[in-house]
């Protein structure tokens, strides 16, 4: 699998990084609310659910519904409209899977408050998770344990898509600006050690 960055799809409705931002408190209240909302969900059905249901089945199912409504809200609308970051996949005609990292040009148009929720959602709930791991290891209730694991994996899919997104690019500016200093510095040193003397000057001389 390669991650590289490539033109986006034709099949695009919204284009990346056109979306507009303004000096507002938040400027996708309905994106953040949904955000927070499934997710949030799904921790308060898995906690509460032993008291108004005997049923796992019903619990496990409902619990999966939340995630993945949460997976796929998280990866494909709140994170390109709330940081300007995006991640995905696509299949070449040689079927090679590519995994693609994408960042917003232009950072300073994402809206800090709506930010902060964002990266507090996505970090906070699989911690949370990772917990009720422990908890459900200790306790030996390992039909709980594949739940939790579910979550954690789409937690933790998202999270890392967006980590990658956010720091991926500042590595290869950083990786491009290391390799142009040594190459400077190599070629400055081989013009150094390898320059050949300047002729010496001739200049008319007089015989007194």
């Amino acid at each position: 699998m390669n991650s590289a960055t490539v033109p986006l799809l034709d099949d695009d409705t919204i284009a990346f990084g056109d979306e507009d931002n303004a000096n507002k408190q938040f400027v996708h209240p309905y994106i953040v609310f949904f955000h927070l909302i499934f997710r949030g969900a799904a921790i308060v059905v898995y906690i509460l659910c032993g008291w108004f249901s005997d049923s796992f089945i019903a619990s496990f199912v409902l619990v999966i519904l939340l995630l993945s409504a949460d997976f796929w809200t998280v990866k494909n609308i709140s994170g390109r409209l709330l940081v300007g970051l995006r991640w995905w996949n696509y299949v070449d005609d040689d079927g090679k899977s590519h995994w693609v990292f994408e960042s917003k040009q232009v950072i300073n148009r994402v809206n800090r408050n709506e930010s902060r929720l964002f990266w507090m959602g996505l970090i906070l709930c699989p911690l949370i998770w990772s917990g009720f791991f422990i908890i459900c290891l200790f306790g030996l209730k390992f039909k709980w344990m594949l739940l939790v694991l579910i979550a954690l994996t789409l937690n933790g899919a998202n999270l890392y898509g967006y980590v990658k997104c956010k720091f991926g690019a500042k590595e290869n500016l950083q990786s491009a600006t290391t390799d142009f200093v040594k190459k400077q510095l190599l070629q400055n040193a081989s013009s150094f050690m390898f320059a050949q003397p300047a002729p010496p000057t001739t200049g008319n001389t007089g015989v007194i």
